[in-house]
């Protein structure tokens, strides 16, 4: 070989090498005397021998100078996780022959001129328990990422991303020989620059927790405990998710309880409304009541009763939408639910199909709050548009003239489950979280007999429906029979009207149109005929077969 071929096979061989070096320099992996780190030798100057060496009896990978651990891991694992981790293989066992904290940092198959050696620090000690760390030595292929389609065809990486034999190792998101990214990371977890690599969650792009620049206001915790970002854009996956040591270790989420992962910045501290506070109002969605009962892998219909953010919301999709009834906002965007006929559907496109996980064919479901002539607590069948009256949450009712509506809403609008049901207060976060008023009544609605008409008795109703119109100048259909019953009597609108509607399983148009469904506390059956009903008689006519607050209606006819 002439001199020209020698120097240019030297430089071929040693460029690769002097750039590694000059990479470790400065880094944490430098354990030299000249090194930087808390961790590093008395003695030793050569940064390489710490973890290689150029000749050894038992050939290894990478020339690894170091003992292998013989430790049995434990293992990542979830019930949504596709692939399959086994114990470390390749680069990661190497990694792990210190990372693990099993072997001392100064231990090594040639001995080392070494004084002592710091211990490792914090994440650094991964530990044998690898159940709160990513997962790795798992095969990542195109078979893989058909059966989870919100991870990138490998074949697609960048070049940053390194599988070996087609295995996530260590090495696929750190480069132990470059410490330009924290933590050695191969490219900046900043803005999850390093999580998108791999993972392509549905709409996360335009999701609140990838383009929101809302800051930590300074009271509370800081829920950005484990980086250096300032900002939800900033911090990306890790307003949620901790990659190493994570507290709840299925999912990497930042801690077990799974309300505290949304509540940590849903509280006031980061995003604009305080849903924590309403959480501690008297009814509520009561997230604190539950804890590692909910996964993202149980069925569409809820069988064990539980309520965590993450039933209604998705933190990967979720954003400020504003839609129109009965579309799903934005607030809900890709959760779970039951179709107005029953079925499941994995990505909802409608509000009233989220509601429909507990509030219909679940077993666990709340009862009917008051007992009716015809009872029904799946709201699914009370809500159905071939029922003979419900209010208008899948579609339009059915009654086409309805003189007490508050413009603009009209005999063909469509109203949300939450315009009813919703957190109490006008400033208070949309949304049923939590209520002074039961059933987690946006507003006031009295329920109790003999309650003394007034705006704020019956201001849940008083939304929709003018007060003035409803008490005074209905009487050219109804001879005033609003303001007879309401007023006069003192008889709550939920006595006759049930406010979801009648199921058409169960009722008729003849006995059961305008919401009426007896609260059979109050009313009871007409001793002389035996009857309890209302029967219709045509446009704004009927006539009443009960007995009421003691007067027999035998029938009463309007």
């Amino acid at each position: 070989m002439n001199r020209k071929k020698l120097f240019l096979t030297l430089i071929f061989i040693l460029c690769p090498i002097f750039l590694l070096a000059q990479g470790l320099i400065n880094s944490k992996h430098n354990l030299s005397v000249s090194g930087q780190s808390l961790a590093k030798s008395g003695g030793e100057s050569d940064m390489c021998r710490f973890c290689h060496t150029t000749h050894i009896s038992r050939p290894k990978p990478a020339q690894w100078r170091r003992n292998d651990t013989g430790q049995n891991y434990i293992l990542y694992n979830s019930s949504t996780i596709q692939a399959l981790p086994g114990q470390p293989t390749g680069s990661s066992l190497l990694c792990l022959s210190c990372h693990d904290g099993t072997i001392a940092l100064s231990s090594s198959e040639t001995s080392l001129a070494a004084n002592s050696l710091s211990m490792m620090r914090n994440k650094a000690n991964l530990t044998t328990d690898l159940s709160d760390d990513h997962p790795i030595s798992f095969t990542y292929n195109s078979t893989l990422a058909l059966r989870n389609t919100e991870l990138t065809d490998p074949a697609f990486l960048p070049h940053s991303i390194e599988l070996e034999n087609q295995k996530v190792q260590c090495t696929s998101c750190h480069d132990p020989h470059n410490q330009t990214y924290d933590y050695f990371l191969s490219v900046s977890y900043q803005y999850s620059e390093l999580c998108i690599q791999c993972h392509q969650m549905d709409n996360w792009n335009f999701s609140a927790h990838k383009i929101s620049n809302a800051t930590w206001k300074g009271f509370g915790r800081s829920p950005w405990f484990h980086t250096p970002y300032k900002t939800v854009e900033e911090n990306g996956c890790e307003n949620c998710h901790n990659p190493h040591g994570a507290e709840s270790h299925d999912r990497l989420l930042n801690f077990i309880r799974e309300e505290d992962n949304c509540l940590i910045c849903h509280n006031g501290s980061v995003a604009s409304t305080d849903i924590r506070a309403m959480q501690n109002k008297p009814f509520a969605h009561n997230v604190y009541t539950y804890n590692q009962i909910h996964d993202p892998a149980e069925e569409n219909i809820v069988r064990i009763k539980h309520v965590e953010c993450s039933d209604c919301h998705n933190p990967h999709s979720s954003k400020k939408l504003r839609t129109r009834p009965p579309l799903a906002e934005g607030s809900i965007k890709d959760v779970k639910g039951v179709d107005t006929n029953g079925n499941p559907v994995e990505k909802i496109r409608f509000q009233y199909e989220l509601c429909y996980r507990c509030h219909s064919e679940s077993a666990v479901k709340p009862g009917s709050p008051t007992s009716r002539q015809i009872e029904q607590s799946n709201v699914r069948l009370e809500f159905d548009l071939g029922n003979p009256s419900y209010h208008p949450i899948e579609g339009s009712g059915k009654n086409t003239n309805v003189p007490s509506l508050i413009l603009p809403r009209t005999e063909s609008s469509i109203i949300y489950c939450t315009n009813c049901h919703s957190s109490d207060g006008v400033r208070s976060p949309a949304g049923p979280h939590g209520s002074i008023y039961p059933h987690i009544l946006k507003f006031r609605y009295e329920t109790t007999d003999f309650t003394p008409e007034s705006y704020q008795s019956y201001e849940l109703c008083y939304q929709c429906h003018n007060r003035g119109i409803i008490l005074n100048s209905m009487e050219t259909y109804s001879q005033k029979i609003h303001r007879k019953h309401i007023v006069d009597e003192n008889t709550p609108c939920n006595v006759c009207h049930d406010p979801h509607g009648i199921s058409s399983a169960q009722g008729n148009a003849l006995n059961h149109s305008y919401l009426i469904n007896f609260d059979i506390r109050v009313v009871s059956e007409d001793p002389v005929t035996g009857k309890l009903e209302f029967n219709t008689l045509g446009k704004f006519t009927g006539s009443c077969y009960l007995r009421c607050h003691g007067k027999n209606h035998s029938p009463e006819t309007y």
